[in-house]
């Protein structure tokens, strides 16, 4: 699916051939992640505003932990035949996965920033459940950014080894 990184023309701009994706672009993750963050900083006063604030359960940083097995499960699944026992990957299975890779590295840096922004919100707020919010929303922020990095390692396992085919 994807070329490895020594196989990509000097210009990224350009494909390097038919049916060839180039890798994610950071910047762009970097991108979703500061607008989860402001998103998430303003969540606070505004939901305060309109009621009580929203609890952060264990449930969302198990669930995103979760995905993050899954994910990381696929990607090393991938790798393994991919690389290790250099099976072919049928081109619609190599497709599937890595735009689950892509999805998942997208909204994971929106979730993680978000879930940052609002965490670091109760930084100075003295009310009872300031530490309970800001403790779990951090914590589902790590699990959100674990989920950006087995979702890039998952991109990282559909390419094609070099020399080698694009089924």
């Amino acid at each position: 699916m994807l070329e490895r990184p020594d196989d990509l023309p000097d210009d990224p701009a350009e494909p390097s051939g038919p049916g060839s994706l180039r890798p994610l672009e950071r910047w762009v993750l970097a991108v979703w992640a500061i607008v989860g963050l402001v998103v998430g900083w303003l969540w606070h006063p505004i939901s305060a505003r309109s009621g009580s604030p929203p609890l952060i359960s264990w449930a969302q940083p198990l669930a995103l932990l979760l995905v993050v097995a899954i994910v990381g499960g696929l990607a090393w699944t991938t790798w393994r035949a991919v690389h290790v026992r250099h099976e072919p990957l049928e081109p619609d299975q190599g497709l599937t996965r890595l735009v689950l890779a892509r999805a998942c590295a997208y909204v994971g840096a929106l979730v993680a920033g978000a879930y940052l922004g609002y965490g670091l919100s109760w930084w100075d707020d003295v009310s009872e459940l300031a530490e309970q919010r800001m403790g779990r929303a951090l914590l589902a922020s790590g699990a959100s950014a674990l989920l950006v990095v087995v979702s890039l390692l998952l991109e990282r396992a559909c390419r094609v080894p070099k020399g080698g085919s694009e089924t």
